[in-house]
């Protein structure tokens, strides 16, 4: 079965795991954020944090996890599949800090095509920081600002959730989506 691939992205704490976790509630098919795991098994071999000291083995590690993502969706049966962020996420984030990638994460962005894009944007009313989320609020609206060109130039009207409630935000999606 061809499901729809359904991304929900937006910068550090803008509330996509609450978001994705709500519509697992609700008995929709979710793939959950791979960057905390990559994260967490980085730190279990020493290493605090992975993308600050070596941004390209950990967007390499990402874009690996997110590419088996999009082919687990292909053979899956539910007919809308959820992803909590996307390939495109990766480049974002890069070009946030400014450091080059190789060719493979560009192909993977123009092969990899998601039927719908949803972003949160920074809110700064929720917005925490933890052990994997190191990023001050002011970053999170740069990478914001870095998803929507990253997006954009791959040719994606992302579709802007407002600020709610979860239930209200899961609402919005699920309608826009016709569900």
């Amino acid at each position: 079965m061809n499901s729809k691939k359904i991304v929900i992205t937006g910068g550090p704490g803008t509330g996509k795991s609450s978001l994705i976790n709500e519509l697992v509630k609700r008995g929709y098919t979710c793939l959950e954020e791979i960057s905390r795991q990559v994260i967490l098994d980085a730190q279990k071999e020493g290493i605090d944090q992975l993308f600050l000291s070596n941004p390209l083995l950990f967007s390499e590690l990402l874009l690996k996890g997110r590419q088996q993502q999009f082919e687990d969706a292909n053979i899956h049966t539910a007919e809308t599949i959820f992803f909590d962020r996307g390939v495109h996420d990766v480049i974002a984030y890069m070009d946030f800090i400014g450091d080059t990638y190789p060719q493979h994460f560009i192909d993977a962005c123009e092969n990899l095509v998601y039927d719908s894009v949803f972003i949160l944007k920074p809110w700064e009313a929720i917005y925490t920081s933890d052990n994997e989320r190191y990023e001050s609020f002011e970053q999170a609206l740069q990478i914001h600002d870095h998803l929507l060109n990253t997006y954009s130039r791959y040719n994606y009207n992302l579709i802007d959730i407002p600020f709610d409630t979860i239930e209200n935000r899961a609402d919005y999606i699920l309608k826009a989506l016709q569900m």
